[in-house]
């Protein structure tokens, strides 16, 4: 049958398909919108099967809270153009709302939007992370989300036992930027800590330093690799105060930090 061009324009605008492509599935499908719809949606996920090994390290990250509670999710895809796509970033967001409510898996609710998405866009599309985090009694939550041209590329959740909220919200703005690896020196697995040390004592050995001052040397040496590693040895901001002496005598419990292009 004869489709209209009006009726071609609206499914091309409502799926990002090719003009002959709209036409021939509007034909197919005797000029049936939804129909037309989901035939480019089958073309188009078969085409979406063999992008799937294409590189997507770039996307998009939003975060959701209400108090107690916070979700992180990383939508993934191959194109910073693609990430600063609306309707891009409003599926992340709706994403990390699902999460907020029912946890990680309810991903899954949007599947139909995530592979409509990869239609319209044609690239890679995946969720990358996805987490919720809840802070026990007691404690409180702080998140920070930094943006650039409109997407999130940056998120930072925190849980704080006995730290102030501004205490809080400080370490969260340290860890966006500082990239902490570790919370604590004891995270480090021990095979990884003993080779850094021994590593650091051939290099003092070949300096010519004096055999007695060796451990002194290394020591100080491994301070300054925690630090670079292990938000709690880290100067907060940069500064001489490290984030362990700055949280009003608390403790930080856990974080979480999500990047993209990293």
């Amino acid at each position: 049958m004869a489709v209209s061009a009006r009726d071609v324009k609206a499914l091309r605008d409502a799926t990002g398909a090719g003009m002959m492509d709209a036409k021939k599935a509007l034909t197919a499908a005797d000029g049936d919108m939804e129909a037309a719809r989901q035939i480019l949606r089958e073309q188009g996920l078969a085409k979406a099967d063999a992008r799937t090994g294409r590189e997507n390290d770039q996307g998009a990250i939003a975060i959701a809270t209400n108090g107690a509670s916070a979700a992180v999710v990383q939508l993934k895809c191959e194109t910073d153009f693609s990430a600063k796509n609306e309707r891009f970033t409003s599926l992340v967001q709706a994403l990390a709302e699902s999460v907020l409510d029912a946890g990680a898996g309810a991903v899954d609710r949007h599947s139909d939007e995530i592979e409509d998405l990869k239609l319209v866009l044609k690239e890679n599309i995946q969720v990358g992370v996805a987490e919720r985090l809840e802070a026990a009694d007691g404690n409180i939550l702080d998140s920070y989300l930094h943006r650039q041209d409109g997407r999130g590329v940056n998120a930072v959740v925190v849980e704080g036992s006995g730290v102030g909220a501004e205490s809080l919200h400080q370490v969260a703005l340290h860890i966006a930027f500082a990239k902490p690896q570790f919370l604590s020196a004891e995270e480090i697995p021990a095979g990884e800590v003993e080779r850094e040390r021994a590593a650091l004592l051939e290099i003092t050995k070949a300096e010519g330093k004096p055999a007695q001052a060796w451990d002194k040397i290394v020591d100080g040496r491994m301070r300054g690799w925690y630090a670079e590693r292990v938000l709690l040895e880290q100067g907060l901001h940069g500064e001489k105060t490290t984030v362990r002496n700055s949280i009003d005598g608390g403790s930080i419990v856990r974080f979480v930090q999500v990047t993209i292009g990293d």
